[in-house]
Formats: structure tokens, C-alpha cells, sequence
């Protein structure tokens, strides 16, 4: 006999996303008479699939609760969406959870078909996490599933790029890799338009498409510290030039390639990058324990000046 294996299983998936749904929900979906859909479910049954019907006004069908249902069946969206809180409860520290995120994330790519389980496991091996903080709203999934496979095949990738001042680009960029970074999204690469290295938020990204030409990702690459360092280096309102009169080494330890470059020069470590808040500046710059001096900009001497003015006044209350 001829079963429409097709509308079937969809009447499975509704009832796996559904804590319970009515025939006629399900004909509607299907868009069958409410018969054919009955005998739908009647197919499930006879597969084994333990459905239960309950009748009445808020009556439908449902899956026998707790029961362990194969195949998953997720699409590639619901894919990643799990493979990304997966990475993101074993990046948080979960350590007691360990086990469990390895055995969740071995059957979701064991029960996926294979095009779906390649790029998902793109997005595994390319994304590099770089953060404790409780993720924000993320980029279109889709451009995610993109620029990952691109990373890890080595293809380039049609995009089309909105800046910070709203200009929009077409550009052909060689992604070298994905990185999450304080909630926020990046890739970074090779951009043919800008003939250089560029940092791209994915948030920014209005498509993606992956090409057929391929490129050679420079060996030994560091996908991290390169968004880092172009995160350091991001135009702002004032621009810094101070030297620390201290090691690379310290100066590294205090002071992330988030917030500036740093470069070993006669005589010390020269701080360049730039900021919004000279206030915040001048409190690191007063927690390093080290002489430094500033050439820019002048608004960071007056915001020293606020700093130390206030621990002088925390300094002459009374102990409690």
C-alpha cells in the first residue's frame, strides 16, 4: 500500500512541537480533510508511535509524555539553535553538566542528514567562543550557517555589508573565522574590496553567499587575537598614544587587546587604540602600578585629575 510518507512525518513533527493539537489543526496544516488526517495518525500507531486522543472541546492528540521519541527532527535552524546552546552551557563552565552536553551534542549529529550536519558542524570547529557573559540577540542563523562553512572549506563569500554609518557594500571577502565575543558576533578575514584585513559584525551582514572560488588561509593564523586587536583599533571619539613604562608581558596581563594595542618600544609599552570615556581610561592607567606617559589625547590628563580627586576624598572619610 502507498503511504504519503512526506505528510506523515510532518504529522509527527506537529505532534513533537505541540503538547497537543486537534485533527482539525492538523488537516489544516496538511490541507486534507479531517478524515485523511485521522488515518495519518492511525499510521503513526501502527508504527509504534504511542499518540494519544483525547475528546472533548479542548481535546486533539498528543505524544505519551516522556516518551523518547527517534528520529529527532529538527530543521537547520533548530539544528544550530541547539548546537549553539550546547557549546554555549560547555563555554560557561558547566563542568557537572559535561557529560550530558558531549552525549546531547553527539545525537544531535548523529540523527541529522548529512547536509544539515555538515554545516552545523561548520559553525562547531569555526566559532570560537570568547566570553562569560549572558549572550544577546544574535545574527540571522542563516548568516552564521554561511560564513561558517566558508571558513571551513576555504570558499569565499558574496556579502553584502551595512557599516556602522549606515553605508551598504558589496564585497567578496576569504573568512578565516567566527568569534563571539562579549554577546556580540564577528568574522573576520581577507576583504577583496578594502584590499586588507577587516572585522565584520555579523549582526551588520544584510546576506551572505558562499562562492565557488576558494582561498589559502595564512598558516598559523590567530582568529582571536586578530578580532581582539581590530577591536582595539575601532575609531572612537578620542584616540590614544601612551607610554607604559612597564613590561609587554604586564601590560598584557591588565590590559585586553579589546581595549587597546600594544606594542614593545624603547623604554616600554606603547598603548595605542581609542575610547568614549576618558574616565575609564584614567582608572585603569591608576591600576596598573606603573609610571606611564600620556601624548593623547589632553581630555585623559583632566580625567586623571577627576580620578585622583575622588580617591583623595574616599581617602579622608571617616572608617566606618
Amino acid at each position: 500500500m502507498y503511504y504519503p510518507t512526506t505528510r506523515v512525518l510532518t504529522v509527527l513533527e506537529l505532534l513533537q512541537s505541540h503538547p497537543s493539537i486537534t485533527g482539525a489543526e492538523i488537516a489544516r496544516r496538511l490541507e486534507v480533510d479531517v478524515r485523511t488526517a485521522r488515518r495519518y495518525v492511525a499510521m503513526l500507531e501502527e508504527l509504534g508511535i504511542p499518540v494519544t486522543a483525547e475528546r472533548g472541546r479542548f481535546g486533539g492528540y498528543r505524544l505519551v509524555p516522556g516518551y523518547k521519541l527517534p528520529p529527532l527532527m529538527l530543521n537547520e535552524e533548530e539544528a544550530l539553535a541547539i548546537t549553539l546552546g550546547l557549546q554555549a552551557s560547555r563555554r560557561l563552565g558547566l563542568a557537572s553538566q559535561a557529560p550530558a552536553v558531549e552525549s546531547a551534542l553527539a545525537k544531535v549529529e548523529r540523527v541529522l542528514p548529512e547536509q544539515i550536519r555538515d554545516r552545523v558542524l561548520a559553525v562547531e570547529e569555526t566559532l570560537i567562543w570568547d566570553t562569560k557573559e549572558r549572550i544577546g540577540h544574535g545574527p540571522d542563523s542563516g548568516v552564521i550557517l554561511t560564513l561558517s562553512s566558508a571558513a571551513r572549506e576555504r570558499r569565499r563569500v558574496s556579502l553584502r555589508y551595512r557599516s556602522r554609518d549606515g553605508e551598504e557594500t558589496e564585497r567578496t571577502i576569504d573568512p578565516y573565522g567566527l568569534v563571539c565575543q562579549r554577546g556580540q558576533w564577528y568574522a573576520t578575514g581577507h576583504c577583496h574590496l578594502r584590499e586588507g584585513m577587516r572585522l565584520f559584525r555579523l549582526d551588520r551582514v544584510l546576506g551572505a553567499e558562499l562562492l565557488d572560488e576558494s582561498f589559502v588561509r595564512p598558516v598559523g593564523f590567530d582568529v582571536l587575537k586578530s578580532v581582539l586587536t581590530s577591536l582595539g583599533s575601532v575609531p572612537k571619539e578620542l584616540q590614544l598614544d601612551i607610554l607604559l613604562k612597564t613590561t609587554l608581558e604586564r601590560a598584557r596581563w591588565h590590559i585586553s587587546a579589546r581595549v587597546a594595542v600594544l606594542e614593545e618600544v624603547e623604554g616600554g609599552v606603547l598603548l595605542r587604540g581609542y575610547t568614549d570615556n576618558p574616565d575609564w581610561i584614567a582608572c585603569l592607567l591608576a591600576g596598573l602600578g606603573c609610571d606611564f606617559e600620556i601624548r593623547k589625547p589632553v581630555e585623559l590628563v583632566a580625567a586623571l585629575r577627576r580620578v585622583s580627586e575622588r580617591l583623595i576624598e574616599c581617602s579622608n572619610g571617616e572608617l566606618s
